[in-house]
């Protein structure tokens, strides 16, 4: 009976996770690239900000795979103690696996980690031809969605990607541009 009982009552307060297995969660919105200030002895990368959107499937109510996608990101390239004298576009997609702390609460924190792959192009310097090679490096994040209706959550994200480009001005190697942002984001999203 004392078994009967708590069963009740675990069902009449919903225990069940917001997001199960097989759940998709789609996030838009907008986030911020801000690189380290010390890239490389000779030029610097500025911050930029974009569209970002992602896809959550979650596996289980607390494990789940992440892609992260968004449109360009532009950056002004600084001489160091100088002004600007260029810019480059990169795309970031960032695939991780998250571990949500609290499945079933109004207020989910969460933390990822992963794999990501930045494209540079468009790359442009004053002058000079400015080649940038694409990058494969780690990344990791911590989250919070925060229920808005049954469907509909506000998320903000604090990422850190491992970005390390190679650099060349007219074919002849500066060295690697060590960008190693941290990424700023806040989203609205859904569940499907």
């Amino acid at each position: 009976m004392k078994k009967l009982l708590l069963t009740a009552l675990l069902l009449a307060y919903g225990t069940s996770a917001w997001a199960e297995a097989g759940d998709f969660l789609v996030r838009v919105g907008a986030s911020i690239v801000d690189p380290k200030s010390d890239n490389h002895p000779v030029v610097e990368v500025d911050s930029g900000s974009t569209l970002t959107f992602n896809g959550t499937y979650f596996m289980t109510d607390q494990w789940a795979v992440e892609l992260l996608a968004a449109l360009p990101f532009k950056h002004d390239i600084d001489a160091v103690g100088g002004g600007n004298i260029g810019e480059t576009k990169h795309l970031p997609p960032t695939l991780s696996v998250q571990y949500h702390f609290m499945p079933d609460q109004p207020v989910r924190p969460y933390v990822g980690a992963g794999l990501n792959y930045t494209i540079f192009f468009e790359e442009d310097l004053d002058g000079a031809d400015l080649s940038l090679d694409n990058s494969l490096g780690w990344a990791a994040q911590i989250g919070v969605d925060i229920d808005l209706t049954e469907s509909m959550f506000l998320n903000a994200d604090v990422r850190y990607i491992d970005i390390e480009a190679d650099a060349k001005v007219n074919s002849t190697s500066i060295g690697t541009v060590e960008i190693d942002p941290w990424v700023y984001g806040i989203h609205v999203g859904f569940r499907f």
